[in-house]
């Protein structure tokens, strides 16, 4: 067994670095998602990944306030040589709950009435709002601006930067002139918040 193959094994010799790569097999996340999820210290999944980055199989790229850390498949199936597949990998992070770092940013964000404190400017914590708030809109729906904007109030009362964050993001879309709104669907949100009252 070569030194690489053995940095290799080695990385992936601690139950919660096979659990980042398992995330990271389904998309990048920030050191604060990743704590989040799997209820640790930024330094720990700092250090994690910093063992997962001497072995090749994690890389960084900056985002904002963050740098988001993906795995690097090629290096991944290059060191495997067809020990694992991706999906394999992914199964070892499947009872981790993906929505633990949405409802942290929620409660960091939320009053006891549910109304927002303030917007998030940071993106993934504005995401992750956004995220919430769009379960208020029924899927397929036609709704007005006005009718938009009087669901919108409960949580802030910058109704506009809301509207427009929704459509930005892709989770609600709008007439070509403004007359009508619709959510087509909850792009992966969990079911279990669908179609509360709102």
């Amino acid at each position: 067994m070569n030194g690489e193959l053995l940095v290799f094994f080695k990385a992936l010799a601690d139950a919660n670095r096979l659990k980042i790569v398992g995330l990271l097999a389904m998309q990048g996340y920030s050191v604060e998602e990743l704590a989040a999820l799997l209820n640790l210290k930024p330094p720990t999944v700092s250090h994690h990944l910093s063992r997962l980055a001497e072995a090749g199989l994690v890389t960084a790229r900056a985002e904002g306030y963050y740098s988001i850390y993906q795995l690097d498949r090629d290096a991944l199936e290059a060191a495997a040589r067809g020990l694992f597949s991706q999906e394999q990998i992914a199964d070892a992070a499947r009872d981790i709950d993906l929505d633990t770092y949405n409802r942290k940013v929620l409660a960091n964000f939320s009053l006891p009435d549910g109304s927002l404190k303030e917007i998030p400017a940071q993106r993934r914590k504005l995401e992750a709002v956004l995220r919430h708030v769009v379960k208020t809109f029924v899927p397929g729906v036609k709704y007005t601006e006005k009718q938009v904007n009087q669901k919108l109030a409960r949580f802030h009362e910058d109704t506009a930067t809301l509207r427009r964050e929704l459509v930005g993001y892709g989770l609600m879309k709008r007439e070509a002139g403004g007359a009508e709104y619709w959510v087509e669907d909850y792009q992966n949100v969990p079911q279990d918040r669908v179609n509360q009252p709102g």
